[in-house]
């Protein structure tokens, strides 16, 4: 069994042949799918979808790419969801991302500080986008003791993943690391202890080595299981058991109901 720890199965990407990825994933021995959420008008469904599929849960938030969608009541109108419902796995898709012009930074970090107290609050991990921003998050991270989740496709530098390892979170790939061109990825994955790795797709984007410009679905990351496998050395088996062990005890299976 293995876990896809971020999937955005309620995209519209997977509206034709929803059922149809589902089904081929499971084949291939997917156990369990967490969808994070991006912005507030995206939380109905990633609720609806979890509520339809066997072992597929969701996460709340408001993702850094998706400005322009939030408002500062959402920040509240989390809070208030989180209250109402038991089973959500985590906060996210929260975040920075540096590719956004530096004025919008102040907005990025203040929805991203409020979010992360708010998991504090309710004691739920966070699922955390940072790209190009790696540092910043670390920062917000140290402030905030105690703060446990995922840096999920993580694309830093070893120097990095050790601190976000001694703050006690996981880091998460996917798909990006298994290209040729994802040396210095590959490095810093081979140097990691398994115990802080999770696997994910990130579906519909970053599709693995050998599948350019194609829709990544869940069924995939038994392939990029196989590659970060290979990548480091080790059994597929020994990175699925290690993997889906890490996401189990990351997301919490007594209280969210991950495991049952």
């Amino acid at each position: 069994m293995f876990i896809d720890s971020h999937c955005h199965f309620d995209f519209p990407a997977f509206d034709a042949d929803r059922d149809a990825c589902w089904q081929r994933a499971r084949g291939l021995g997917l156990g369990h799918l967490i969808i994070p959420a991006v912005n507030k008008v995206r939380w109905p469904r990633v609720m609806e979808i979890a509520q339809k599929y066997p072992d597929v849960h969701f996460a709340l938030g408001l993702h850094p790419l998706y400005l322009a969608d939030h408002q500062p009541e959402h920040i509240e109108d989390l809070r208030a969801h989180l209250q109402e419902r038991q089973h959500v796995v985590a906060i996210g898709e929260i975040g920075l991302d540096g590719t956004l012009p530096l004025s919008r930074f102040e907005e990025q970090w203040a929805y991203f500080t409020a979010q992360l107290d708010i998991a504090l609050e309710r004691d739920l991990p966070v699922i955390i986008h940072a790209r190009k921003s790696v540092d910043q998050v670390i920062k917000a991270i140290r402030q905030r003791p105690g703060l446990r989740g995922v840096v999920h496709s993580f694309s830093g530098s070893l120097q990095q993943a050790e601190q976000l390892m001694n703050q006690g979170f996981m880091l998460g790939f996917g798909g990006a690391v298994t290209w040729d061109r994802a040396k210095r990825l590959q490095a810093v994955l081979q140097a990691l202890p398994a115990n802080v790795l999770l696997l994910e797709t990130d579906a519909p984007d970053q599709p693995g080595a050998g599948h350019a410009r194609e829709r990544n679905e869940p069924a995939w990351l038994a392939e990029i299981l196989q590659q970060i496998a290979a990548i480091r050395g080790e059994s597929h088996e020994a990175l699925a058991n290690a993997t889906t062990a890490n996401a189990l005890h990351l997301f919490k299976p007594d209280a969210s109901g991950l495991g049952d």
